[in-house]
């Protein structure tokens, strides 16, 4: 009578032993799947940081391009219309021809000594020299440009950069369209908060990013 009650429970004992084990192995792997482990971030939630959209648009006014396009070669970009176009042409008097460019025989520069923001000076070159603002893509041009500035009472003059954008959406542009190639900036500059317009410093030619609407002289290409 003993005997089948003891195997009764034996078998009962290992029945049981064995359904917790089935169930211990069921739920090992959805454990496993659904709870990532610490500091484990779904792939859907982790979002770039959109860019930020230009800081000093009323700068610029419905004459800036798209500011997708990479750095490089663009379309001649149009002064904005926000520039009073009853401007007057500098006087004679306030110019300088840069003449004597190393390497560039065709190259014509001229500094302009009265004092506009950038948007006027870029028109002024645009509507009295029929030329642009400069670019600059080599050393030699940037050394004798700044060799003819360097008398200036002022400590900057324009040249045609312009800043786009910012952060990773940051893009360095030239108004007359041709490609960015080459850049001489002063230390810290590169990326700092500054303005979005590029200056030339008159005392050793490095370049300083400036607010749009200073008033400094400028150099053109015509």
């Amino acid at each position: 009578m003993k005997l089948p009650l003891l195997l009764a429970l034996l078998f009962g004992a290992v029945s049981a032993l064995h359904l917790r084990s089935e169930t211990s192995t069921f739920e090992t792997p959805l454990g496993a799947t659904t709870l990532p482990e610490d500091e484990e971030t779904p792939e859907q939630e982790m979002e770039e940081t959109p860019c930020r959209e230009l800081e000093e648009e009323e700068e610029w006014g419905s004459g800036s391009e798209d500011a997708s396009k990479k750095d490089g070669a663009v379309e001649s970009i149009s002064v904005p219309d926000m520039v009073d176009k009853n401007l007057t042409c500098p006087e004679e008097e306030d110019t300088v021809k840069v003449v004597g460019i190393p390497g560039c025989q065709t190259c014509r520069y001229l500094l302009v000594r009265s004092l506009q923001t950038f948007n006027q000076a870029w028109f002024t070159c645009r509507r009295c020299y029929r030329g642009n603002l400069v670019s600059i893509h080599n050393f030699n041009i940037n050394y004798r440009i700044q060799c003819s500035v360097s008398a200036l009472n002022q400590g900057q003059v324009w040249i045609g950069g312009r800043i786009t954008g910012s952060g990773r959406c940051r893009h360095f542009q030239w108004v007359d369209g041709s490609r960015w190639n080459f850049a001489y900036w002063a230390a810290h500059q590169l990326w700092s908060r500054g303005g979005h317009c590029v200056a030339l410093c008159t005392r050793g030619g490095h370049w300083r990013r400036a607010h749009c609407l200073r008033r400094l002289p400028f150099i053109c290409s015509y």
